[in-house]
């Protein structure tokens, strides 16, 4: 039995809302605490406590797992151990797996991003994996029958509904250079044509997912005969940048690095060294005199954490990023690892065919 100073604790649904608000987004965290008595049980299974949940550990959203797609074969993986571990069968595909007309192109912020052919017309589908909303989106006319790429991002966290969301699509234009569109789910329209020059054109690279760095969006950029670049869309003041590559980066295999959040901030890249023993991480620096260049601020021994069994003599490869964990997905012959880049910490995951990942990064209750 509660002492009677508890149980009036318990008894004062504010109080009670501040406590469960301040335990870890772990998926077994507000269950656990449910279980405990009924006023607790109410309070964490009520949807607008939910709600000030996920916008309080927005910033800290636990990696849940990844989504694949190729093919014929559509799937959530997993990544947590139990009692955290989110099952599998936990989410109701929008789509068929048989359907082969789609292509996954962006995770983020608890949404997915799909390009699907529906009736031999190019549509793109946003999906909410929790609660099954879907959202049908028209292709803007500036980017109908050509190649592009895109992101999808949730409404910043004290700002209006974040139930909103916004898709970005970017492409490459013979004639415009890069392009850019943004749609919002708010004013249920797409803004308008964003360009800026390229010169010697080139397409935006269609495995590597966009990377959310502050406020700006960046994809890789690869060319023909040409040395790779960066494409910057700054979400907020609407613009687009082309930034290169760190000079000593082989822009011919992309597969061995990736854009990624730096350390403290800022715009960064990861890079594996060409026996795979090391992975390199770069970070973007404006000088004093406003000179932007990029330096290699530390270098990660994989060998120490991967041994030479495991790796096979398959050369490792980046197959995804979870950039709000700092996580890195490496493939090889064996399997897949997944490191942690901040505290190294490492673990083995199923071996895949499948080189798209998309990192599932999202506050969830289970079992409530």
């Amino acid at each position: 039995m509660l002492p009677s100073s508890a149980a009036a604790v318990l008894e004062d649904g504010d109080l009670v809302s501040e406590i469960l608000l301040r335990l870890p987004p772990q998926p077994s965290s507000l269950p656990r605490a449910s279980a405990v008595c009924k006023s607790l049980r109410t309070v964490a299974s009520d949807p607008g406590f939910s709600r000030r949940f996920r916008i309080h550990h927005s910033r800290n959203r636990p990696l849940l797992g990844f989504f694949m797609g190729a093919g014929d074969e559509l799937r959530f993986e997993p990544t947590l151990d139990p009692p955290n571990r989110v099952p599998q069968g936990r989410f109701q595909f929008p789509i068929d797996a048989s359907d082969r007309s789609f292509m996954l192109l962006g995770c983020r912020h608890g949404f997915l991003l799909m390009l699907r052919t529906f009736q031999e017309t190019e549509e793109l589908l946003v999906w909410d994996p929790f609660n099954g909303h879907e959202h049908r989106l028209a292709i803007p006319p500036g980017f109908a029958e050509k190649t592009f790429h895109g992101a999808v991002l949730r409404a910043a966290p004290g700002v209006g509904d974040t139930d909103h969301f916004q898709v970005v699509l970017v492409s490459t234009d013979v004639q415009q250079g890069v392009v850019a569109c943004v749609y919002s789910s708010e004013t249920g329209e797409w803004g308008n044509l964003i360009a800026t020059p390229l010169p010697s054109g080139g397409v935006i690279h269609p495995n590597k997912p966009a990377v959310l760095v502050g406020d700006s969006l960046y994809m890789l950029l690869i060319r023909l005969e040409a040395p790779a670049r960066i494409i910057e869309f700054d979400v907020g003041r609407q613009s687009l940048a082309v930034i290169p590559l760190p000079a000593s980066l082989d822009s011919e295999h992309s597969r061995f690095y990736s854009v990624m959040r730096a350390d403290g901030g800022g715009l960064g890249m990861v890079s594996l060294s060409a026996s795979g023993g090391s992975a390199q991480l770069w970070k973007r620096k404006t000088s004093f005199e406003g000179v932007d260049s990029w330096m290699l601020a530390r270098t990660v021994e994989l060998d120490k954490l991967i041994s030479h069994s495991l790796k096979s003599q398959c050369c490792l490869h980046i197959t995804g990023l979870a950039e709000e964990n700092n996580v890195v997905f490496l493939w090889s012959g064996f399997g897949v690892f997944m490191v942690q880049l901040d505290s190294l910490q490492f673990k083995r995951l199923p071996l895949t065919t499948m080189h798209r990942w998309h990192p599932f990064e999202s506050v969830y209750a289970a079992g409530i």
